[in-house]
């Protein structure tokens, strides 16, 4: 059964906590800044709020459980969407069995209240009304107010907060002033080969090496072409691939078969050739050719009148004879 706590009359019940297992690998420099983020050096001082900021499937949320568990600190996790509303960042009502409105405590309102770690994942996907119902909670204030329950929920000394943002365009613009509440920004990079194949092998410890490897290499090449393949990506492809393997024992497919099956499958066409996906999008993201303009439809680049015209040598010999340098004097005759 769900824990309840009364504030102001109110009864809350509170979000369980997560318990999922996950271990960060590698980057350590990265975990280290997180938790200097969260670190209190006086008794004046409060913690920071700040944004871990990467692609898709990078590592951010593992990255704030690994911190949480540092800590032993319970962690909370709320995943934002684009119609996450006020209420149900922060406290929701239910009808209960009763007929009576019960009140539910979301992710982020019972860290608050048990002094534990809360992620907003995803924040960047949500929009700006939901936000501002944070403000007072990510500055020196450190409360939300419940609109819905009438009621103000003060964080506990121990609360501390992160948001996860990804770096794609498929998000909302954050405002101004919510930014500046979330300080410093925390960049998560691509891993090296070493703690990829690390990764890999502790998420699927029954992959066999070769497979394994395979994989490191396809998504070091994504890396270093700067193209958005994920590890999470590499976990996916290896889970189907070692699937198809063990679907029919009786006509069994190749590994590296079953591995080009997967990269398809998981990634599609484009995935099969990273070079020409890397120039495709090197073209999209721009091109060095200027844009055409009114001029180019009515002359032609040799024509004097398009606004380009640069001449031929003839203009620059006419250019020459008009220049307003008066000729040298005439030499002088001897007498």
């Amino acid at each position: 059964m769900a824990e309840t706590i009364e504030i102001d009359g109110v009864r809350l019940s509170l979000s369980p906590a997560e318990t999922s297992a996950g271990e960060w690998i590698g980057q350590r420099e990265i975990l280290k800044q997180l938790l200097a983020c969260w670190l209190v050096v006086d008794e004046r001082d409060l913690p920071l709020a700040p944004r871990i900021v990467g692609s898709p499937g990078i590592g951010k949320t593992t990255l704030g459980m690994a911190a949480a568990r540092s800590r032993n600190q319970e962690l909370f996790i709320y995943q934002c969407t684009a119609d996450t509303r006020p209420e149900d960042l922060l406290v929701t009502p239910v009808l209960a069995e009763s007929g009576k409105i019960a009140y539910h405590a979301s992710p982020l309102v019972t860290a608050m209240i048990r002094g534990g770690v809360c992620l907003l994942d995803e924040g960047n996907r949500m929009n700006e009304k939901s936000w501002a119902s944070l403000a007072p909670l990510l500055d020196h204030r450190r409360y939300i107010e419940s609109m819905v329950a009438g009621i103000i929920v003060r964080a506990h000394p121990n609360f501390r907060a992160a948001v996860t943002m990804n770096d794609d365009e498929s998000t909302f613009e954050v405002p101004d002033y919510i930014l500046s509440r979330l300080q410093p920004t925390l960049t998560i990079g691509s891993p090296n080969r070493r703690d990829e194949l690390a990764i890999l092998k502790y998420h699927l410890p029954f992959v066999e090496d070769d497979m394994l490897l395979l994989t490191v290499d396809f998504l070091q090449n994504a890396h270093e072409l700067s193209l958005d393949f994920s590890t999470r990506d590499g976990i996916n492809v290896l889970r189907y691939a070692m699937k198809r393997l063990a679907q029919d024992p009786t006509h069994p497919m190749s590994r590296d078969a079953a591995w080009q099956e997967a990269l398809l499958r998981c990634l599609g066409d484009d995935a099969t050739d990273l070079q020409a996906l890397a120039e495709r999008k090197r073209r999209s993201l721009g091109s060095s050719e200027v844009p055409m303009g009114l001029g180019d439809f009515y002359f032609s680049p040799d024509n004097p009148l398009h606004p380009d015209y640069q001449g031929d040598d003839d203009d620059e010999d006419l250019e020459d004879d008009d220049d307003d340098t008066p000729p040298p004097p005439p030499p002088r005759r001897k007498r």
